[in-house]
């Protein structure tokens, strides 16, 4: 068996889940998604996703925080592209656009929740309730849909990983919100705000998003961007100061994205946000949700902007989804290429663990992909494919033979002291200047990539047998004196960080 350990039933959320059924059931003939190891050929079970069972010293549930987007799964529109507006997808729940409807589709939601086994949710406040003719009837629609979520969630275990207001759709945002020209726009924005951040604290959410998808520009002609900048950052220390006054301990995060509906968006990537965040003393209240297809779209490796949120401790949470790299376009994919699971997982184990953010599906079904079957397919798969990278990263973690190139190549900054000086702050020009006299040429090392890489390729291939798994689960040594086994028969020597 793979399984190292598992919580005692008594702890696991689905206990809760099993005790309730909707009167409806709109996924008749699917039963809750089980895990059946990887060489099971059922296409609706999990081959990696295993999620009560303990990998350095976490549930995997705990590790991927696994969430479904609503505005991808639930929000009616379902089966559209660029190309076309008329839906492939023909739900039974989507009668009409009247309240009922979006009530409806909260039970709908939530089975499906329950069957695929994911322990949160995430949604756009547009996506829940219909905003009918005045920002009041919004608002009303919003708590009465809202109060049934709650409902559900109470009911269920199941809880809201976070919770945004969109900002981008509605033709009063053609210029952006936060950003607007339009004083009026920026205000409705802000009224929308308001109330997200009302409806997020009575949900509980754990995180509350800021995706700008109109603050930029399409043409700088007709823009002030500095201005634009400072309103932006005026919008966002609003919103901090009401989620202080509320009470509400959700975790802030920016979203970036380079561009698409705009030319260029401000939130570009990682590291312009980052730098925004702290030209306006805003990065001790906000970290950043990563989206790997935006990455991409700004033309860095698909785990770049993770790498570089994490390295600053910035990292909140994850839109773990993926895209073409020929495509100019946000195609917002399931994931299912292992070597980038396998890497992006390495970030969120380096660094113990995406909590309170989580690894939330912003992914849609290709249109073609009609059946109902395919919305579980495709969560599997992509459940899968990062519990997969999980496996593989906490195996190459524990080994540690990654770790010891890094650490060879920066020894000196550990040992000399010249250099500890540097690294702290305290040191001058002068005196390394001094010492450069003195020094001999530094000596060439190899920077060992080619053998990194293919290092990588052996983790990927690990991951897909589990037996091996390097790890000390709770009360149960036996992984490691496996991993240390395997070692001795291969020569090679097996860290034991992580393992203790």
């Amino acid at each position: 068996s793979d399984r190292c350990t598992e919580l005692p039933a008594k702890m696991a959320p689905d206990a809760k889940r099993a005790k309730t059924a909707d009167a409806e059931e709109h996924f008749p003939g699917i039963s809750k998604i089980k895990y059946e190891g990887p060489d099971s050929t059922n296409r609706l079970a999990f081959k990696y996703y295993n999620a009560d069972e303990v990998v350095m010293g976490k549930p995997m549930r705990e590790w991927c925080r696994f969430a479904v987007c609503w505005w991808h799964t639930f929000n009616g529109q379902m089966g559209t592209d660029p190309f076309s507006t008329m839906r492939t997808h023909k739900r039974p729940w989507d009668k009409d656009d009247s309240l009922q409807t979006y009530l409806d589709r909260v039970d709908v939601a939530f089975e499906f929740f329950q069957k695929l086994g994911v322990d949160f949710y995430c949604f756009h406040d547009v996506d829940v309730a219909p905003q009918g003719t005045s920002l009041e009837e919004f608002q009303k629609n919003l708590d009465i849909v809202s109060d049934k979520m709650l409902k559900k969630q109470q009911e269920t275990g199941i809880r809201l990983l976070w919770g945004t207001q969109n900002l981008f759709s509605h033709t009063r945002y053609k210029d952006g919100a936060a950003t607007a020209p339009d004083f009026e726009a920026f205000a409705y924005g802000c009224a929308q705000t308001r109330k997200m951040l009302e409806v997020g604290k009575k949900l509980g959410g754990a995180c509350h998003i800021f995706w700008g998808g109109r603050e930029g520009f399409v043409t700088p002609l007709n823009t002030r961007v500095r201005e634009e900048l400072d309103h932006m950052a005026a919008f966002l220390k609003m919103a901090v100061d009401y989620k202080k006054q509320i009470g509400y301990g959700a975790q802030f995060c920016l979203e970036p994205k380079p561009r698409e509906p705009t030319a260029h968006q401000y939130d570009y990537d990682a590291q312009t946000v980052i730098g925004f965040l702290k030209t306006y003393d805003l990065d001790k209240d906000f970290k950043l949700n990563i989206e790997p297809n935006h990455t991409t779209l700004a033309g860095h490796e698909y785990e770049h902007d993770l790498r570089m949120a994490s390295a600053f401790g910035m990292l909140g949470s994850i839109d773990c989804n993926a895209g073409q790299p020929y495509l100019g376009w946000d195609t917002d994919e399931f994931p299912s290429d292992p070597r980038r699971a396998l890497l992006s997982m390495l970030i969120v184990v380096q660094q113990g663990g995406i909590a309170p953010g989580g690894n939330n599906f912003d992914c849609k079904l290709r249109r073609e992909s009609t059946d109902l079957e395919d919305m579980f397919l495709a969560h599997i798969g992509g459940m899968d494919c990062l519990a997969r990278g999980l496996r593989g990263a906490c195996r190459l973690v524990q080994e540690g033979l990654m770790q010891k190139v890094l650490d060879e190549r920066y020894a000196s900054w550990e040992t000399n002291p010249l250099a500890k000086k540097v690294a702290s702050g305290q040191a001058t020009l002068a005196e390394v200047e001094e010492y450069a006299k003195r020094a001999k040429e530094p000596i060439m090392r190899s920077g060992k990539q080619e053998f990194l890489e293919q290092l990588v390729n052996r983790y990927i291939e690990l991951a897909l047998r589990p037996e091996l798994a390097v790890c000390r689960t709770l009360g149960n040594p036996r992984g490691f004196k496996l991993a240390r086994l395997i070692a001795e028969r291969q020569a090679r020597p097996v860290a034991t960080s992580g393992c203790s």
